[in-house]
């Protein structure tokens, strides 16, 4: 006769490793891909140069950045640096002390810092970030933009349809 028990310190302990896993692999891959495809642009094209034609839709552009997301804070690339290792301790506690519990959430966080670890890569490396998807009329971004907008978007829709509901209170008549 087998008797089936559920440990639930095993079940944390096996969670912890999980979340470590989701979130540490998330950012190593997010990294790993940013810097190979902005490498790949770097040797391939001139900056300012574009493939295919500008009859297409989106295109390979190779066009550098020194400031934040839509060219502002242009040429304060100590100032974003600075700002990026704040981001990247908020985004670490927000991984460590999570609003809500589910296997998405640590992925997400980790997409987030894998993102502004790549561009701060970039900053360091080469004073300026590379950004390469051009879509007409949009700014040219890269991965690590990419990665953090797919991010944040995935922890919002999981706050809406994810994150557990507080019980409705007890209406109590007078």
């Amino acid at each position: 006769h087998h008797t089936v028990t559920t440990d639930t310190a095993d079940s944390r302990t096996s969670w912890h490793v999980m979340k470590r896993f989701l979130f540490w692999g998330a950012a190593a891959v997010v990294v790993a891909l940013d810097q190979a495809t902005k490498a790949a642009v770097r040797t391939s094209l001139d900056r300012g140069e574009a493939w295919p034609g500008d009859d297409w839709p989106v295109r390979i552009r190779y066009v550098t950045n020194t400031g934040a997301a839509f060219g502002i804070l242009q040429d304060q690339t100590v100032f974003l640096m600075a700002m990026t290792l704040v981001g990247l301790a908020a985004i670490y506690l927000y991984y460590r002390f999570p609003p809500f519990d589910h296997h998405i959430v640590p992925a997400a966080i980790g997409m987030m810092l894998g993102g502004a670890t790549g561009n701060l890569i970039d900053r360091i490396r080469l004073g300026r970030v590379t950004d390469f998807i051009d879509f007409p009329m949009w700014p040219a971004f890269n991965v690590a933009d990419s990665s953090i907008t797919i991010a944040i978007i995935v922890i919002l829709l999981g706050y809406v349809f994810l994150a557990p509901k507080p019980a409705p209170a007890a209406h109590e008549d007078l």
